[in-house]
């Protein structure tokens, strides 16, 4: 993947699964995506992240994302709730969200999207699906897509 012009890109990857987490990571820096990927494990640290609360107060250390993966069954604050927080809050509105979920509910699937989800992908089983997936998913966002300007 070429690298992108301008400042780093910056992910937050909320999954409270170790092992899902480690394997995106691996996947996104296989990927040789430019910037780094801020993972945290539950709802409640996903919104203090990008509200810039408590721990996560430092800015330079803990940047505003690029581009959020969220997984929707999170302890603390469910993941419906975080993207209904960033999805009506100006300032943070146009982040992109993809929902990176095993869940393939059609209700999930359709509330994600009334509270402006902008992509729902649900995670394969299969390791060599799921590594195609996140090749596939870091080319789209990360290469393909234009994104405005933070407001």
């Amino acid at each position: 993947m070429a690298e992108l012009p301008g400042e780093p890109l910056h992910i937050l990857l909320v999954e409270d699964n170790e092992a899902h987490a480690e394997l995106i990571i691996r996947s996104m820096h296989d990927l040789q995506v430019a910037g780094r990927i801020h993972h945290v494990l539950d709802g409640e640290q996903a919104l203090d992240y990008v509200f810039g609360r408590g721990a996560y107060a430092d800015s330079t250390q803990y940047p505003r994302p690029d581009l959020i993966l969220l997984d929707l069954r999170l302890p603390r604050i469910d993941g419906l709730e975080v993207l209904e927080t960033i999805k009506t809050t100006p300032g943070l509105l146009r982040i992109p969200i993809v929902i990176l979920t095993s869940s393939d509910a059609e209700n999930d699937i359709a509330r994600s999207y009334d509270f402006h989800a902008n992509s729902y992908v649900v995670k394969p089983l299969e390791f060599k699906k799921f590594t195609r997936l996140m090749k596939d998913l870091g080319c789209y966002w990360l290469e393909w897509n234009t994104m405005p300007e933070p407001e």
